[in-house]
């Protein structure tokens, strides 16, 4: 089994890169699988409402957003974590959650996040970090993931790697967040292994506040 953990910040070993990577420590100790993924430094487009998702099964646009659902689906869990910028994710994170989510959302398959783990991951020098705690898990409620939680909001204080280590409830949260994470992917398995069929689906209904 093995978790993707996502690295939303423009910097490479930064804030975030140090949260996840207490959560990754923690999921190996478990015995899942780590693998970090990180979105760079590079712009990354926003979703043009193009649609061409719907007949070639990924974006169109050829970057990092199409490299890393290419990874998604080998997952079986996911970690996404950004920096706070403005009281919100990080641009760049935003452009690229929404292009990934879409681009899946309208697919021929769809499984690349379908029943699988997700949490969310923030780090912030003060404060936004629950408005962009509650702007990444709305992105796995549309796409039928599970959100694994922690003992508080999955967050992290601190202006460089330093402070972080230092947030010593940030660090704990963190922890348990990888623990949670593995016994649900444990779970996920036994289950398997047991039969136990996934829900059945339906096609999806898309309505409007006109009909």
């Amino acid at each position: 089994m093995k978790v993707l953990l996502v690295n939303g910040s423009p910097n490479e070993k930064g804030c975030t890169y140090t949260a996840l990577q207490e959560v990754a420590r923690t999921l190996e100790k478990e015995g899942i699988e780590t693998e970090f993924f990180w979105i760079g430094k590079k712009a990354v487009s926003g979703c043009i409402a193009c649609h061409k998702c719907r007949e070639i099964g990924r974006c169109v646009f050829k970057d990092v957003v199409n490299e890393f659902r290419e990874k998604a689906l080998t997952a079986d869990g996911f970690i996404f974590g950004s920096p706070v910028h403005y009281a919100s994710l990080a641009g760049n994170m935003a452009s690229f959650m929404d292009r990934v989510f879409y681009s899946e959302l309208n697919g021929n398959d769809n499984k690349a996040f379908y029943l699988k783990p997700a949490a969310a991951v923030i780090s912030a020098r003060r404060a936004g970090t629950t408005v962009s705690f509650d702007q990444i898990n709305k992105y796995f409620t549309l796409q039928e993931m599970p959100v694994i939680s922690s003992r508080y909001w999955n967050e992290v204080h601190g202006a460089v790697p330093s402070e972080v280590l230092e947030d010593k409830e940030g660090m704990y949260t963190m922890r348990v967040l990888g623990r949670n994470m593995a016994y649900f992917l444990r779970c996920r398995e036994a289950a398997r292994k047991a039969g136990v069929a996934l829900p059945e689906r339906e096609e999806a209904i898309f309505t409007n506040f006109i009909h």
